[in-house]
């Protein structure tokens, strides 16, 4: 998605320009101008108006007047660039949020369902088969998606929009038993061509150390079961400061189910 790309660039930008800034308020007064006589250099400190003859034994002086310049012209390139970036997110939509805005239109959905329909009748057939879903905390299923289904967070609602625009069958929340244990990963996803099934778990409080702990053990017992992750189960995680992004989700389901 360029909007997400472009906007994660920007914020990635500005917090550039914010440590650069901060950097330079650290350095002495002034501007370093460089003057060449023959075969001699000298150096000067100049406030704009006025120049101050810097002696050889200042050389620490010039050293961070020539450094202070160099981070200069780094965060004017970032400031270019934010005007570039800025402008290009005031006159774009982004098309994610676009497609989600879909999921408030029942009608034009109903009339273009059939456009994500798996194309084998088995994987139709099993996605919009009965199944046991997870009971518990159903107040926390707030968020609605392309495909109809109300899931718990809006990473979710990224996946979700991922796997159903490209007609990969899945289900939501379905149960998955493990011994004596019941398990309802996130999504359990059929392979469009070869039907192999796949587990999708995202983690998404991973700044949480109880949380962390609890994931760790979840990951023993998938492991243990023969669910790899990287293989047959497919994680993603994030923090209150790093959100999964519509990029990251589109590349990991190009990876598993669309690239050949």
């Amino acid at each position: 998605m360029i909007h997400e790309k472009i906007l994660n660039e920007y914020q990635k930008n500005e917090k550039q320009i914010q440590t650069l800034k901060q950097q330079l308020k650290t350095f002495p007064e002034g501007k370093l101008v460089c003057t060449k006589n023959g075969k001699y250099s000298k150096w000067y400190r100049s406030d704009g108006s006025t120049y101050d003859y810097i002696p050889k034994q200042k050389r620490q002086l010039a050293e961070k007047l020539a450094h202070k310049k160099y981070l200069s012209f780094q965060l004017q390139a970032l400031l270019n660039e934010q005007e570039a970036l800025s402008s290009y997110l005031k006159h774009h939509h982004n098309t994610t949020q676009d497609e989600l805005s879909f999921v408030n239109s029942p009608e034009y959905m109903n009339l273009i369902s059939s456009y994500f329909t798996p194309v084998s009748q088995e994987f139709t057939n099993w996605m919009n088969s009965t199944y046991e879903t997870n009971q518990k905390h159903p107040e926390t299923l707030i968020h609605k998606t392309l495909s109809g289904k109300y899931v718990r967070s809006k990473s979710e609602v990224l996946i979700d929009m991922f796997l159903y625009k490209n007609k990969i069958p899945f289900r939501y929340e379905s149960l998955l038993q493990l011994d004596e244990i019941a398990l309802f990963p996130d999504f359990t996803i059929r392979h469009p061509e070869s039907g192999e099934f796949y587990y999708w778990e995202h983690f998404g409080f991973m700044d949480d150390p109880a949380y962390v702990k609890n994931t760790c053990s979840k990951l023993q017992l998938y492991a243990s079961h023969g669910f790899i992750p990287s293989i047959n189960l497919i994680t993603t995680y994030e923090t209150k400061e790093k959100p999964l992004t519509a990029d990251m989700v589109e590349k990991i389901v190009n990876y598993y189910f669309l690239d050949k």
